[in-house]
């Protein structure tokens, strides 16, 4: 979501993801995976806004990154763009509501944004195509939230295809335990294999059988370190979620439901919303 406002300030709303269905197919010879997903965006959303200023700076609100603001993907993000295009300086605000390693996408969006905002403020006519390339630059799921429509997604991350499910209607939990999990841990026990299940094929009309035969192949390693993200998916299904998993290496769950679900009764940050 944007809004543009030529006068002084412009104001995006960077959202996150889900994983539908995360399979790990192979791997690359230079170290990353190819893998198949779909990826379908979510208005779970930071705050992303910037104004003309003498120098570039970048302030952060909310969730703590503790990382440096060279570190930080929008401050890459301008960096990148400052190379090949001139623009006049400006100041960036960063109100991170979406937490961090959570398997949700929330970095990256921030990222995507920022390329966004600056080539649309500053009339830089970057194609579509070409602020994909930067995103690449930038993060395996950036490619994606330069569109933010739902998407089939393969390789590492960068190649996108349209895809027709729709869950519009459908409503969205979010639980959040606040369990960084490391890359290293997701990948444990991961053997690369070619799926059962073709995820082009996948019917939203058969989503109370996705959890048949729909898998996130970081659960296992995942579940076993810790148990207690494998206890949020069951009670997702105990209060009636027709589909539940973990969103990329985690930990954060998710569950689809077909009427409002109940607040989170425990202490984990969790967040409900209706899907478009």
């Amino acid at each position: 979501m944007l809004c543009l406002c030529k006068t002084s300030i412009l104001i995006s709303f960077p959202g996150c993801k889900i994983n539908i269905g995360l399979n790990i197919i192979s791997k690359r010879i230079d170290g990353f995976h190819n893998l198949e997903s779909i990826f379908y965006p979510v208005s779970w959303s930071d705050v992303l806004e910037f104004h003309a200023s003498k120098q570039n700076e970048l302030h952060t609100y909310g969730t703590s990154l503790k990382i440096k603001n060279e570190d930080n993907i929008v401050w890459k993000a301008l960096e990148l763009l400052k190379k090949d295009y001139k623009f006049p300086s400006i100041e960036l605000h960063l109100l991170k509501n979406v937490p961090n390693g959570a398997g949700l996408g929330g970095g990256s969006a921030d990222g995507s944004a920022a390329l966004n905002l600056i080539n649309q403020e500053f009339d830089l006519n970057i194609s579509n195509r070409k602020l994909i390339k930067y995103a690449e630059i930038l993060g395996s799921d950036c490619p994606f939230f330069i569109d933010n429509k739902p998407k089939l997604v393969s390789g590492r991350g960068e190649i996108l295809e349209s895809t027709k499910l729709s869950l519009n209607g459908y409503y969205l939990k979010i639980i959040n335990p606040g369990i960084h999990v490391s890359t290293q841990l997701a990948f444990s026990r991961i053997s690369p294999r070619v799926p059962e299940f073709d995820l082009k094929k996948l019917n939203v009309s058969d989503i109370s059988n996705w959890k048949s035969y729909l898998k996130n192949d970081f659960e296992e390693s995942v579940f076993e370190k810790y148990p207690e993200i494998e206890l949020i998916k069951n009670d997702m299904y105990e209060n009636g979620a027709l589909y539940s998993s973990m969103t990329g290496t985690g930990s954060s769950v998710f569950g689809i439901f077909k009427n409002e679900p109940i607040e989170n009764q425990s202490n984990h940050l969790s967040w409900i919303g209706k899907l478009n």
